[in-house]
């Protein structure tokens, strides 16, 4: 059992590193954003509420992302571990994250944070296309798919999304900076951060996480002991 969050700018890789970890140590890769966009597409009021939010590139309100993570975290294969990948995205949401999981007794194992230099972080979501019908990820230089604008997986469209316009990347960086940030240091004072250079390849970032937390979670069993 493991159980991690994953911080890092928009674009630093969470998603990539999150769904690998996942298959990896057989546990959900849960991923904020996804459900976000499922609610969306599906029309469910979550959805609703939440659309002008992304459409803007600003953060969904916290009520609304703890109410669907809550519901998330309580479904059957997240009892024996996840990793989460995109939230929380605030202190409020951290804290809140805390007081849910000290109540059932799953503490966080451990928080990596991936750091990628801001030039890198444009480059990545400026190519970055995005499935609209099974959400699979995509990039015109680095990872194409084989057929132009169409999922090698389901054969959807690529899109690029509205979040991924150059200068709603810009925004999104800027409330990075201002909400998400303070994160590291909330996680640096307890003790669960472990930092990673999201540079050096997908594989390489795998098997650091998977040693820094594999060090972290066998540190708390052995305090636990």
């Amino acid at each position: 059992m493991i159980r991690i969050v994953l911080l890092g700018p928009p674009g630093s890789g969470k998603g990539t590193q999150a769904s690998a970890l996942g298959r990896r140590r057989s546990i959900p890769h849960i991923a904020s954003g996804d459900l976000l966009r499922a609610n969306v597409r599906e029309g469910t009021e979550l959805g609703r509420r939440a659309r002008p939010y992304m459409d803007r590139g600003e953060l969904v309100p916290d009520e609304l992302i703890l109410d669907m993570m809550s519901e998330r975290l309580s479904q059957p294969d997240a009892q024996e571990g996840y990793v989460l990948d995109g939230f929380p995205r605030t202190v409020a949401q951290a804290e809140a994250l805390d007081a849910r999981l000290r109540e059932i007794g799953r503490e966080l194992d451990a928080v990596v944070y991936l750091r990628v230099p801001e030039e890198e972080i444009q480059r990545r979501l400026a190519g970055r296309r995005t499935c609209a019908a099974c959400y699979a990820v995509y990039h015109v230089d680095t990872m194409p798919s084989e057929k132009e604008d169409v999922c090698d997986k389901c054969s959807g469209d690529l899109i690029r999304r509205d979040d991924e316009a150059p200068e709603v990347i810009h925004t999104r960086l800027e409330v990075y900076e201002e909400q998400t940030r303070p994160l590291l240091d909330f996680y640096r004072r307890q003790e669960l951060l472990r930092e990673i250079d999201g540079t050096i390849g997908v594989d390489n970032v795998v098997r650091e996480i998977e040693r820094l937390v594999g060090a972290a979670h066998a540190a708390a069993q052995e305090q636990k002991a």
